[in-house]
């Protein structure tokens, strides 16, 4: 029990901006035997719900455009804007890659409804884990 309160913790904490790396824990505890479907399951909710902390947080920046302190510029905004509204809400379904969290503040700063957004991130999300379970199951012969 105590293996999968630490594997939600790391991969909630690993959806969030804090550098932590939730694929060592799956796969460790893969490797030591349990069962991916309970590890899939932990995993992607955990994840899931560190995301909707960083949407949170893009939701507060985003109310907060005019300040000094807001990390992009006008310009920057614009572009940012501009590129999500080109490539629109189906990159949600990335926010599982490497500066996928951007994409997902990104949606928060730009008030994508939270029905839609939590449906593409947890389809990315737990897809992300069904696949690094396989390849778990392939290099661990399992």
């Amino acid at each position: 029990m105590i293996a999968l309160l630490s594997l939600f913790a790391v991969a909630f904490l690993a959806a969030t901006p804090l550098p932590f790396n939730s694929e060592l824990v799956f796969l460790g505890l893969q490797a030591a035997g349990w069962g991916v479907w309970p590890l899939i399951l932990v995993a992607s909710i955990g994840n899931t719900l560190g995301s909707c902390v960083t949407y949170g947080l893009g939701r507060w920046l985003g109310d907060r455009r005019d300040h000094p302190w807001f990390p992009l510029t006008p310009d920057q905004m614009t572009r940012a804007e501009g590129w999500f509204n080109r490539w629109g809400l189906w990159l949600l379904l990335l926010s599982w890659a490497p500066m996928g969290d951007v994409i997902v503040a990104m949606a928060g700063v730009l008030r994508v409804p939270l029905p839609m957004f939590l449906i593409l991130v947890a389809l990315a999300k737990i897809g992300r884990y069904i696949a690094l379970a396989w390849l778990g199951a392939a290099a661990f012969g399992a």
